[in-house]
């Protein structure tokens, strides 16, 4: 009786044999260490990604004349709890000799709205009026079209549905505006990273 294998696995046991027979005389040679009197460069220091939010965004003070750059202020909304509250109105009745509840008690339900923390005028930095170039506007509504909050047409043009769309990508982040910010726009390729920011 004749036994033979499949191509695959006759080339999967080829490789295996061809992988078994290596040496240290075949492996690559390795680099020397650097001598002890010769400095090694600074390492390149590796820049983290940015966080997730855009919450951090926000300036509880106006910026000065120094800074540079455009700012957008909004009034941020107060953030508000609702609180419900079970309040004991009369307790249970239970029988003195055996224990057992005779009248369950009875509760009346409140609910509160408590303000966790006021709102107030807020800042952050935004992509000044200038910049935002036809073309700079249409990298942004294809950025914010394929992130599946733009559904218009690719103009270029400043539209309410692009409004929209930069307020719907922003507020899922923690800020709440329509004017797009400068961290979203650096985000979404609309604008460097390196660029400075221009005047307003």
């Amino acid at each position: 009786m004749r036994f033979s294998l499949p191509r695959p696995t006759l080339a999967l046991l080829a490789l295996c044999a061809a992988l078994a027979g290596c040496t240290e005389a075949d492996a690559p040679a390795t680099r020397d260490k650097p001598a002890a009197d010769k400095a090694e460069p600074d390492p390149t220091p590796i820049v983290a990604p940015p966080a997730n939010s855009l919450a951090g965004e926000w300036l509880k003070t106006r910026p000065g004349p120094e800074a540079k750059g455009c700012f957008t202020e909004e009034r941020r909304p107060a953030v508000v709890e609702t609180v419900t509250e079970h309040v004991l109105v009369d307790p249970e009745t239970r029988d003195p000799k055996t224990g057992v509840v005779i009248a369950p008690a009875t509760y009346r339900t409140t609910t509160q709205a408590r303000i966790v923390s006021g709102g107030g005028r807020m800042w952050f930095a935004s992509v000044c009026a200038s910049q935002m170039t036809m073309a700079r506007t249409a990298v942004l509504q294809r950025a914010l079209w394929v992130r599946g909050l733009y559904d218009g047409p690719l103009d270029g043009q400043m539209s309410a549905a692009t409004r929209e769309a930069i307020r719907r990508y922003q507020t899922q982040r923690g800020l709440l505006s329509a004017e797009l910010s400068l961290r979203a726009a650096r985000e979404m390729g609309v604008v460097s990273w390196l660029e400075t920011p221009e005047g307003p």
